[in-house]
């Protein structure tokens, strides 16, 4: 078929989307067919450099030989037997997750909102367990974003977000990222968890002050309080540590995460230590998909790859040129008015929207980029990028300028 057959084919099936699918994402016109590493190939055969990851979700790239056969595997042996049977592969994960984040409980969800909805639970249990009663507050961050359940949403420190889908949980105060004075302003004796990002992701890409979260601890430690912390998106050694928390020396008493622990596989978990872990009971919580030996399979075999790669040694050197990279990129670009994150998990603050400069780089460029807010674009690429695909971004990054 020639090139004028598949373009026709390409839109006719994305009228057949437009048609089926339910209207709640403004879709690029291209359809991905398959990925090799760090690029993606769309259904003309046009090759793609991907700095995006899925959403920061293919740390390992894509179609990574050995992460595939465990899958195959697993698939011809058993996908799901429901939370009512051990199986052995959310045994092996739970072990190596515990091990990488010195946690002490686990439990798998089917994504990073139900993981931020299960930390929730947590919070109000361990309250209820010692009070002996409801109506507890969490304090959590403006411009944050944990999700787009009720509950997570609740959490959610964006009006946009929130406003149609009022009212929400009662009891969630807002406070100032990297401001700790605005979080002692709102504990009461009610409060029983602070709920934060360690690196805000679609709030523009800011890390928490090593002097704000080191606060933010102390003040749980003081408070009775549960620090919870949202690594969905910035853990699985995207900043270079196998959580980002990590690199403060800052532990959570509950933690999230999701995204990059599958690699494509839909599977979250939320970690938990201390009166956190033993908060819950049986009958409290439940899933019937998380944790199924597939998406366990998956996720054992990230972690094990992740170690035995070095990940995040690789991470931390590829995401200082990144660093190093982008910042000459911003020098050199009156338009660029900042840049901020750590590891691969960085982006650039424009002075204008970039909406437009991510789709041209797409259909002009071939380079996937995603934004994080209106005015910055965010670089989470997969975790195996080398400095060779860090020069190849910039390049086209700046002929779409």
């Amino acid at each position: 078929m020639g090139s004028e057959g598949k373009e026709l084919e390409k839109n006719k099936a994305v009228d057949r989307a437009e048609q089926v699918l339910y209207k709640t994402y403004n879709r690029f016109p291209v359809i991905f067919e398959r990925g090799e590493g760090v690029h993606l190939y769309d259904s003309q055969g046009t090759e793609y450099l991907d700095f995006g990851a899925g959403i920061a979700v293919a740390g390992l790239g894509y179609n990574d030989p050995e992460y595939t056969r465990v899958l195959k595997e697993q698939a011809e042996r058993l996908l799901h037997i429901s939370n009512l049977f051990y199986n052995q592969p959310a045994i092996d994960a739970g072990e190596k997750l515990l091990k990488a984040s010195g946690m002490e409980k686990v439990f798998f969800t089917n994504s990073g909102t139900e993981a931020v909805e299960g930390a929730i639970k947590i919070a109000k249990r361990c309250a209820f367990n010692r009070d002996g009663h409801g109506g507890h507050e969490i304090i959590a961050m403006r411009h944050s974003f944990h999700g787009r359940s009720l509950g997570a949403l609740s959490v959610t420190g964006n009006d946009h977000y929130q406003e149609p889908f009022a009212p929400l949980l009662p009891g969630i105060k807002f406070a100032d990222f990297n401001d700790l004075n605005s979080v002692k302003e709102l504990i009461n004796e009610n409060t029983c968890a602070v709920l934060m990002e360690t690196i805000q992701g679609e709030g523009g890409i800011y890390p928490a002050s090593e002097e704000f979260l080191k606060g933010v601890r102390a003040l749980c430690d003081d408070h009775d309080m549960l620090l919870m912390l949202d690594e969905i998106q910035c853990g699985m050694g995207r900043t270079g540590f196998m959580f980002a928390w990590q690199e403060y020396g800052v532990k959570p008493d509950v933690m999230t995460v999701a995204k990059a622990l599958g690699n494509g596989v839909p599977v979250g978990a939320f970690l938990a230590q201390g009166k956190a872990a033993c908060a819950m009971k049986p009958g409290d919580h439940g899933t019937t998909y998380g944790g199924n030996p597939f998406v366990c399979a998956a996720a054992d075999t990230v972690l094990r790859l992740f170690e035995e790669r070095k990940m995040t040694e690789h991470v931390r050197t590829v995401g200082a040129y990144l660093w190093e990279k982008l910042e000459g990129f911003a020098h050199s670009h009156d338009c660029v008015v900042g840049h901020r994150g750590k590891g691969l998990m960085q982006g650039l603050e424009f002075d204008r929207p970039v909406g437009d400069m991510v789709k041209k780089a797409l259909l002009e460029q071939h380079l996937v980029l995603i934004s994080a807010g209106t005015h910055v674009i965010r670089f989470v690429p997969p975790l195996v990028i080398t400095k060779q695909d860090v020069d190849e971004m910039i390049e086209k990054l700046g002929e779409t300028l």
